[in-house]
């Protein structure tokens, strides 16, 4: 079992453990200094700062202001009925996702009070000692609402995150591309051989067939994950053990590989990863992405004609896929861990109307998401969240089965990302990169001191 005690989340981190858990691999340690423009979480006066990609913000894109109000909304209502105010810090997503500076901020004890977090990052965090317990704010039928969307977050039956979306991976495709190519409803795919032959069908010079995430990166390794799954295969087994050399991981790295070799995918994204633009313009066929993109096309390109499905299996495999979502962290070095804390279960994690309909409003009309509450699931669908042949594909057949994004650190993540890029972009023996990564990750896994990975 990959777990060598929990003290992680009950000591105050040493400046070098923190270092050291935050940097990761790969990513230099921040600079000393503030973030230009963003002032401190450590200052002694002034709001509690919650750092987020999303508001406040102006911008032309509808969507994009719909989900900034939402998070201005909230913090508005909860200043009016609180002593203890919050501030938004907005950081353009780039900067916050790829630039490093949620972990450097941490790293030289200038981490914010209030941050979004994704499943991948929380071994990260909760490792260096910063992630407060929830728990004590919620109650237990609040709690027990969340059913396995905690399960990720969740260590010694402590909650340490509250997701505010569930993000489940799907594959779309282009309708007028699809009919063109004489092909009906009656041709999705259900097998990866199948997808593979229609995407070989639907290629042009100008068209991908099928494009899945060719940059490295935590998504990358997100979007790659079910394939594994479909076959059995696993990074971690039940008991913690290495598990990632098998043949289902070979398979799955295999799958992606032939699919660039023979030239049905592409090793750069079209339009610039761009996935409506790309779609509008005609320069893609079927692209492996999540539910989010539902309402990017209804803000974007409303009349356009795509359609959903589900990610097909190996022969005698089983579906299932990947789920992710962002989730609301309190900083327990913070300047008030008890009111950044208590403000996260208000937000997401009370029983009350409010914060049911809160989440109600996220998942179905600031964005396109399945709620990870069963309270705000039903309530979303009762109001018409769910209507649309999208997102009722989504929360009726994509959804159902999916399992949520690992929490592998840094140096698994990358064992698996150089396998990934090694073998897909770079032609590399699937055997000998999967072999590496495994014997990585099982190096790494000796010397190993933190929660439990899987």
């Amino acid at each position: 079992m990959l777990q060598h005690g929990n003290d992680a989340g009950h000591q105050a981190p040493t400046r070098r453990r923190l270092l050291t858990a935050l940097a990761g691999a790969g990513v230099a340690t921040a600079a000393s200094g503030l973030l230009s423009g963003c002032g401190t979480a450590q200052a002694k006066d002034g709001p509690l700062q919650f750092w987020n990609f999303y508001g406040p913000q102006r911008s032309p894109d509808p969507a994009i202001n719909a989900q900034s109000k939402w998070f201005v909304d909230m913090v508005a209502k909860w200043n009016a009925g609180h002593k203890t105010k919050i501030e938004l810090v907005h950081l353009p997503q780039p900067t916050y996702l790829n630039g490093f500076k949620l972990p450097s901020a941490f790293a030289t004890g200038q981490g914010p009070d209030i941050f979004l977090l994704s499943p991948g990052d929380f071994l990260r965090y909760y490792n260096g000692g910063v992630l407060a317990d929830l728990t004590p704010y919620m109650d237990k039928e609040a709690v027990a609402d969340f059913g396995t969307a905690l399960d990720s977050r969740t260590v010694d039956g402590k909650v340490y995150a509250l997701p505010m979306e569930v993000e489940p991976l799907s594959m779309f495709y282009a309708v007028d591309a699809w009919e063109k190519a004489g092909l009906s409803e009656a041709d999705i795919p259900t097998t990866w051989d199948q997808m593979l032959d229609i995407g070989d069908k639907l290629r042009t010079k100008t068209r991908a067939g099928l494009v899945f995430e060719t940059n490295p990166g935590y998504y990358q390794n997100f979007t790659w994950y079910p394939w594994m799954w479909q076959g059995g295969g696993d990074v971690l087994d039940k008991q913690g053990d290495v598990a990632f050399d098998s043949p289902a991981t070979r398979a799955a790295l295999q799958f992606w590989q032939d699919s660039v070799r023979h030239g049905i995918t592409p090793r750069t994204l079209p339009a610039a990863g761009d996935v409506i633009s790309a779609f509008k313009a005609g320069n893609v066929a079927m692209w492996q992405q999540g539910i989010w993109q539902v309402s990017s096309f209804k803000a974007y390109a409303p009349d356009y004609r795509y359609g959903v499905f589900k990610l097909p299996v190996p022969d005698g495999g089983r579906y299932t896929t990947a789920l992710g979502g962002w989730s609301f962290c309190a900083n327990a070095q913070g300047r008030d861990p008890d009111a950044a804390a208590e403000f996260c279960a208000w937000a997401l994690g009370s029983m009350s109307d409010d914060s049911i309909d809160r989440m109600v409003d996220w998942c179905t009309r600031a964005k396109s998401d399945v709620a990870p509450r069963a309270t705000a699931l039903e309530r979303g669908a009762a109001k018409g969240g769910y209507d649309s042949a999208a997102m009722k594909k989504f929360k009726d057949e994509v959804f159902p089965g999916g399992r949520a994004e690992p929490r592998y650190p840094p140096v698994v993540y990358k064992a698996i990302s150089d396998a990934i890029q090694g073998t897909m972009l770079a032609g590399r023996s699937v055997a000998s990169e999967t072999e590496r990564a495994a014997e990585s990750i099982a190096a790494y896994a000796k010397s190993y001191q933190g929660a439990s990975l899987i």
